[in-house]
């Protein structure tokens, strides 16, 4: 019971809350097959329209509440949870059930894996800065831990499942955006296990 429970929370958080889709816009040819050459120009604004679709800053992008909801604060934008918020506290009676609670600006989760923290993926060093367009692929693609072989597995909510098919340039796209955006200096902390909440 409490796996199908896990399952459906996961699915249901993915699935509403995180606006994501198995399948993107692409930046080939899709009637030839053949691959378009974009500028780096064309490049970047493709892989800004991905993550803006794909929903990376329902976590990624801290938030505050405006007169319509939460709103993207632009100066940390894709900074992920940032190190000077509170620790985010949780009720286990829920998530010893399988629920998944949010922090109050979705960059932190909490459930049965325990509490996990969005990351920081702008270019600073912090955050992706010295990744390699390899790493990032193998991140989102693969959901290893800072795209690196033989890394832990991406906590929930991270949805990396769902973008395991994206097209290389998509990747390249969203990587060049990525790295095209403000550094944000921020170190995102550790996650913590279901036995530490």
């Amino acid at each position: 019971m409490k796996k199908v429970t896990y399952l459906f929370v996961v699915g249901a958080i993915c699935t509403a809350l995180f606006n994501t889709s198995c399948t993107t816009g692409s930046a080939t040819k899709e009637d030839t097959g053949a691959e378009t050459t974009l500028s780096e120009a064309e490049l970047i604004k493709h892989g800004e329209y991905l993550v803006t679709s794909m929903g990376c800053h329902d976590c990624h992008s801290p938030k505050k509440m405006g007169p319509n909801g939460p709103e993207i604060i632009p100066e940390l934008m894709l900074s992920g949870f940032q190190s000077d918020y509170p620790p985010m506290v949780t009720d286990t009676s829920l998530t010893n059930k399988g629920y998944g609670i949010f922090n109050p600006d979705l960059t932190a989760a909490a459930g049965p894996w325990g509490i996990s923290y969005a990351a920081n993926i702008t270019p600073d060093v912090s955050g992706i800065g010295t990744w390699t367009e390899e790493q990032f692929k193998r991140a989102l693609t693969e959901g290893k831990f800072k795209g690196i072989e033989g890394s832990r597995t991406l906590l929930p909510p991270m949805p990396w499942f769902n973008f395991t098919n994206l097209k290389d340039q998509d990747v390249k796209a969203i990587f060049a955006y990525l790295k095209s955006i403000p550094p944000v200096r921020n170190v995102v902390p550790a996650p913590i296990s279901p036995n530490d909440m």
